[in-house]
């Protein structure tokens, strides 16, 4: 039996009876075809012969257009349309080819599915426009019956949805490539988890919003919930909390999760709960929506994938506590050697931020400025080694005194230079030559320039400027203009020429460092 064509006004509409489609999944978003056409019964017929089609799992959802230029103004504000089924003759005879040109050149859109139908067959022969306009389909609405407008629809659909599988799992990808060199960093590890999300529930066709958050149980409350890595429309919420981003329906998921310290399954909502090792990490939840269409073994994949990743997630924690744990020594010592000396402790601190805010402006890497930033506090640590009488001497130091004063850098730089870690090593050089000068006239090894490492460049910088523009309880600090004009006296001297330019052409930031770490009565007119 011949199947009448949809589009013929002289045939009556008959459809032959097809296969039920099992409903739609809830949580499976719909696919976006847009109709191009200028006859409204185009429009209406083929609503009703899809009405009850699904695939994938997935409904259709259909937009309207009927010129060209409609088209146009609903594709710039619609980013996810699937297919465009499309006509040739609108408001002029080529209007339909012109905008499948628009689509995949000026819009670079190579992504949706092009399906061409036509009432004339003349106006657009089939073989050029199938090579012209990259066009994936080219049917004549004469021979366009309920069945093949099925099978069309049906195989368009099922290629975007495989392109937009290669085109997630690069971009996933990508995200784990980029996150690789420095993966055992919190951030980079973030990044990899959200790369490894995408590509997974691409891969197994699941929702494309997932997410994996971070909290406490001893809190029971989704409030306390942080957002660590997401994908989909939830990416923008990275580092947000749940209640304040979430929909209350998924967060009572996660909620509930974090409360009852178990898996949670509602429907195609599964949230995983991930006990954390470490206090400080907590605990970690896992949610994904499209669950009950995996077999099994995806699922004990999918599983192992969580426990991995919560794994991962409690070393790097680990790793922050270690390396925060050290930090507190470092700066506990200087303090220390500081105090001897009657200095403020927030000196150090300063100092520390100082550097690491020179150090960037100046080129070094991030990772040398943290470096830096861990190991200037150790600047003065030598001054333990110096007598009590002689550090806090009220008066002018003899000329003995102060060539014991000046083996400080010596010290410092014997008591650190021995260990193998190279933050210990930075701290060092730190120690031993931030009392260099540019001219040479600097102790203890009287190097000059560039013999001086940019560690120990930076930071007689840092040093000196805090010296002077803070308030210490045996002297008032500077006023900023006789600080600023101290350096530029002592550019080329005492100081890299390239430190002080950097330090006048970026005073606010360096003055919003001083001015956030030091007490008021600290503070001095300036």
């Amino acid at each position: 039996m011949v199947e009448p064509n949809l589009f013929d006004d002289d045939d009556e509409l008959l459809f032959a009876d097809e296969e039920e489609v099992d409903v739609v999944a809830p949580h499976r978003d719909p696919w976006r075809v847009l109709i191009v056409d200028d006859e409204e019964e185009v429009h209406s017929v083929t609503k009703m012969v899809l009405t009850d089609f699904a695939f994938a799992g997935r409904k259709l959802c259909f937009i309207d257009a009927y010129s060209a230029a409609e088209a146009k103004s609903i594709l710039a504000r619609e980013t996810d349309i699937a297919l465009i089924l499309l006509d040739v003759v609108m408001e002029s005879d080529d209007a339909g080819l012109q905008l499948a040109e628009y689509i995949r050149n000026e819009m670079d859109n190579h992504f949706v599915r092009i399906v061409l139908r036509t009432g004339q067959p003349g106006q657009a022969p089939e073989d050029r426009v199938i090579l012209e306009y990259d066009i994936n389909d080219y049917k004549a609405k004469t021979e366009l019956t309920a069945t093949k407008l099925f099978t069309t629809v049906v195989t368009s659909l099922r290629s975007y949805r495989d392109i937009m599988i290669i085109e997630h799992n690069k971009r996933g990808l990508r995200r784990v490539i980029d996150a690789s060199p420095s993966i055992f960093k919190l951030q980079s590890l973030n990044n990899f988890t959200r790369g490894v999300l995408e590509q997974l529930t691409s891969l197994l066709s699941m929702d494309k919003n997932a997410l994996f958050c971070q909290g406490f149980t001893a809190t029971h409350e989704a409030g306390e919930l942080r957002i660590v890595a997401a994908t989909g429309d939830y990416e923008v919420m990275i580092d947000r909390l749940v209640k304040d981003t979430v929909p209350d329906s998924v967060a009572v998921l996660l909620a509930q999760a974090l409360t009852e310290q178990r898996n949670i399954l509602q429907g195609s909502h599964y949230v995983s709960y991930l006990p954390g090792q470490t206090q400080a990490a907590g605990d970690y939840l896992i949610y994904v929506n499209g669950w009950e269409d995996l077999n099994e073994w995806d699922r004990n994949l999918v599983n192992l994938f969580f426990t991995n990743v919560a794994v991962a997630h409690d070393n790097i924690m680990l790793q922050t506590e270690i390396e925060d744990t050290q930090s507190e020594v470092i700066y506990t010592l200087g303090e220390i050697a500081e105090a001897r000396s009657r200095e403020t402790g927030n000196h150090v601190r300063r100092v520390a931020l100082y550097s690491e805010l020179m150090a960037k402006l100046y080129g070094l890497t991030d990772l040398e400025a943290e470096s830096l930033r861990l190991a200037s506090p150790m600047h003065d640590v030598g001054k333990l080694g110096i007598p009590d009488d002689i550090l806090n001497k009220p008066g002018k130091l003899t000329r003995e005194e102060w060539e014991i004063m000046k083996t400080h850098a010596g010290l410092g730089s014997d008591m650190l230079r021995h260990s193998q870690r190279p933050l210990m090593k930075a701290a060092a050089i730190v120690a031993g030559q931030h009392h260099e000068r540019w001219d040479g006239d600097g102790y203890p090894l009287g190097l000059k320039e560039r013999e001086i490492h940019i560690f120990g460049r930076i930071t007689a910088v840092a040093d000196v400027f805090d010296a002077l523009s803070v308030c210490r309880v045996y002297k008032d600090a500077w006023p900023i203009d006789k600080v600023m004009a101290y350096f530029r006296e002592e550019r080329g001297r005492h100081f890299d020429p390239h430190l002080v330019g950097i330090l006048e052409d970026h005073l606010p930031q360096f003055l919003a460092i001083r001015d956030k770490y030091t007490e008021s009565w600290e503070r001095g007119e300036i």
